[in-house]
């Protein structure tokens, strides 16, 4: 699939304009669809960049606490007759016959909405209906000279965000700061959805050896899906915001902001910072 589309823009610089040609990332609908025995189900929708849409899937399912194993996963595919000219973008995830899940956990997005109105301890408490597991006491550290080196690591690797400049990103690292996975989309929580969705579907989790870096902020969405993975530290580019750092000091995640630039502020868990 496509990730980028070619498009003539006008430039304009110090000495005029000039006609060229631009890339732009392609952003499209895909829907989640979840087969039971008892049928199928349309649960999810979301606007995300073609591509690795099968981990996307299985990560979205993994995070959101309906399920736990890709053994109960059947199958990942396209429905048949499918036509994406003229069905969009479908994905279904079949499950085995004689797995049961509970939909109902998926009500939790209520409640993940910055406009919502409900209080934080409401929103923590419906994800940890989900099923998280407390991270205290996973001990991995990473040293802060490490840390200083990931954002250059990850953005050598970027390279859909060289052609647009328009993709979030996140990347998985081990205890010794090797990139071991990176995945990209228009939206910030899709590209972590591909990231765990991928280890997910490879028997690779929990994770707890390992740091993940996001290019953009640290939202409250995102430390729940990475205590889902049991990661044991967040790092993002830019900042946090509040509820998800009462999240993180809930779970017993080390969550770091603004890391760039030789520098980072450590928000919580700085035990796992070596000295």
């Amino acid at each position: 699939m496509k990730s980028t589309a070619s498009i003539s823009i006008q430039h304009f610089d110090q000495s005029g304009a000039i006609q060229r040609m631009d890339q732009l990332a392609i952003e499209e609908p895909l829907e989640i669809r979840l087969g039971t025995s008892e049928g199928i189900k349309s649960i999810s929708i979301t606007m995300r960049t073609p591509g690795n849409d099968f981990d996307l899937a299985a990560g979205f399912l993994y995070t959101e606490g309906i399920l736990q194993s890709p053994d109960q996963i059947e199958r990942i595919e396209h429905p048949k007759g499918w036509n994406p000219e003229l069905d969009g973008n479908i994905v279904l995830v079949k499950l085995k016959d004689n797995i049961k899940v509970d939909t109902k956990k998926l009500e939790r997005h209520f409640y993940t909405t910055s406009s919502c109105g409900v209080c934080g301890k409401t929103s923590i408490d419906a994800v940890k209906a989900t099923g998280i597991q407390s991270l205290k006491s996973q001990k991995s550290a990473f040293s802060p000279q490490l840390i200083h080196q990931l954002p250059e690591r990850l953005r050598a690797q970027q390279e859909v965000f060289d052609q647009t400049g328009g993709l979030h990103a996140a990347a998985l690292f081990d205890s010794d700061g090797n990139l071991t996975l990176l995945r990209e989309d228009v939206g910030r929580h899709n590209a972590v959805d591909k990231l765990i969705g991928a280890c997910f579907l490879d028997h690779n989790i929990p994770l707890k050896d390992n740091l993940i870096l996001v290019s953009g902020r640290a939202s409250f969405e995102l430390i729940q899906k990475a205590a889902m993975a049991q990661i044991p530290i967040l790092a993002a580019v830019g900042a946090p915001s509040s509820l998800a750092i009462s999240l993180a000091e809930e779970v017993g995640m080390t969550v770091l902001g603004f890391v760039r630039d030789q520098r980072f502020n450590v928000y919580c868990g700085s035990e796992r910072l070596e000295n």
